[in-house]
């Protein structure tokens, strides 16, 4: 590992030179293991804590294949996914690996009493498999987490109706949470130069599910003047759904849950902001019921602030505690996509809002390789900025998954693999010298 680190730290070792260096026999990742998927039995969601199930193991480097990559992994990020793996909600991962073993027989090295987590990485190409002609050992990359077979003709015009369509460190082994990570190499992309490794690292899956779900036509195709309500608008997803109202003309209409939060929102440009504890809102009576009157009270809220104007579209994301307010307070024929479901996925709402109102609901998971590859360029050309707010090494990532687990983090929360200390890997200073308070604003907090 230290010959791999010297070689990409050098910045002048080719790719001749990355060939070249022998790729370790093991590393080290973050894992859950399957003998301990019931270690939580009888807790609530709120009381299991990642820190217990998260290990630090050394594991061996799996076979390359065709069409494949292995990554050196300088960092990493957390997501709510490895939240969900870590505390084996809704269920346990190692189901999917079981199933994706099933495919074939490359396929099999998935299915192992160990699962090495993480959907995001940024890093330096180490080893390509047969058929792999756009990427070389050296280049510098970040990975998108969608893993596709594409031998369905379901998946050729959208790539995430492929029906062996996965989340790669979610639903598949090899994550990117680790020092070495296996990857198709489409899911590869050029790592944006005036980002470091932590930065460059933090923004793929979330920015490319913002932009499927609020941007693409494949979600709910926001235009200018579009008021867009943005639950967690200062969190991991809501922050780039955020960033993509504005740069696209429309108005957000962001929703935190404390002041701190409020003035992140304010200072990316948003004006109007809820602070829902501020304002008491309580969209449940009980586990059971929900109270219309609080959907109209807030409803009431959002004209305030948008000039007597309703919702065009709801970024929505939470699930179960808000989706009947979403539904409720959107405009007649608005639209509410949906991802995630934080807060639960039995979503209730009042159909008569929806069906008399001719609203739609859209349901948006991550995104294909185009929406993805487009996410990833506004962020290289510096119309999208990372929103990390904090740096963990590998050995803390059950701290940082707890963090987000208790939504204690605001926007991102990075993970440092074989970087050895923050702030390494940037290549474009002048384009970071433009863009360098937005790129801290989320870590001046």
């Amino acid at each position: 590992m230290k010959d791999i680190l010297d070689a990409i730290q050098s910045q002048s070792a080719t790719a001749e030179d990355f060939a070249a260096l022998p790729v370790p026999e093991s590393y080290r990742a973050i894992t859950v293991h399957k003998d301990e998927t019931e270690m939580f039995a009888g807790l609530t969601t709120r009381e299991k804590d990642p820190r217990k199930s998260l290990h630090l193991d050394q594991v061996p480097v799996p076979e390359l294949g065709p069409g494949e990559a292995l990554v050196a992994v300088m960092a990493s990020s957390v997501n709510y996914n490895s939240v969900w793996t870590s505390i084996f909600e809704p269920l346990s991962t190692f189901g999917f690996l079981e199933r994706y073993g099933r495919v074939s027989d490359l396929a099999k090295r998935h299915d192992l009493p160990y699962h090495v987590i993480g959907s995001d990485l940024a890093g330096v190409v180490l080893r390509t498999g047969p058929g792999v002609n756009s990427w070389k050992p050296g280049d510098e990359v970040v990975a998108h987490c969608l893993s596709v077979e594409l031998e369905s003709s379901d998946g050729h015009n959208d790539t995430m109706l492929d029906p062996e369509q996965r989340i790669w460190g979610f639903e598949t082994n090899f994550g990117g949470l680790a020092e070495i990570a296996l990857v198709k190499s489409n899911q590869l992309m050029p790592k944006p130069a005036h980002l470091s490794w932590e930065e460059a690292a933090a923004p793929g899956l979330v920015n490319s599910t913002a932009y499927r779900q609020l941007v693409s036509r494949n979600g709910a195709g926001m235009k200018q003047g579009d008021n867009v309500l943005i639950w967690g608008a200062s969190g991991g997803l809501g922050s780039y759904a955020t960033q993509f109202a504005l740069a696209g003309g429309a108005n957000p209409i962001c929703v935190v849950s404390s002041p701190e939060k409020a003035d992140i929102c304010r200072s990316m440009g948003a004006e109007a902001v809820i602070d829902r504890n501020a304002e008491g809102y309580k969209f449940w009576k009980d586990e059971r019921t929900q109270d219309p009157r609080e959907w109209k009270r807030f409803g009431s809220k959002i004209r305030e602030l948008t000039g007597g104007e309703d919702i065009d579209i709801v970024f929505e994301h939470p699930g179960r505690e808000t989706f009947g307010a979403s539904v409720y307070v959107t405009r007649k024929g608005g639209t509410i996509t949906t991802c995630a479901s934080t807060s639960g996925y039995m979503h209730e709402y009042d159909n008569r809002y929806l069906w008399m109102s001719l609203k739609r609901i859209i349901g948006s998971h991550f995104a294909n390789y185009r929406e993805a590859w487009e996410a990833n360029r506004l962020i290289a050309k510096g119309k999208i900025h990372p929103t990390l707010s904090k740096v963990y090494s590998l050995e803390e990532t059950g701290q940082a998954a707890h963090d987000v687990h208790r939504n204690v983090h605001q926007g991102k929360v990075g993970v440092l693999c074989l970087a050895p200390e923050e702030g390494l890997g940037v290549r474009d200073h002048e384009l970071r010298a433009t863009h360098l308070d937005a790129i801290n604003r989320f870590r001046n907090v």
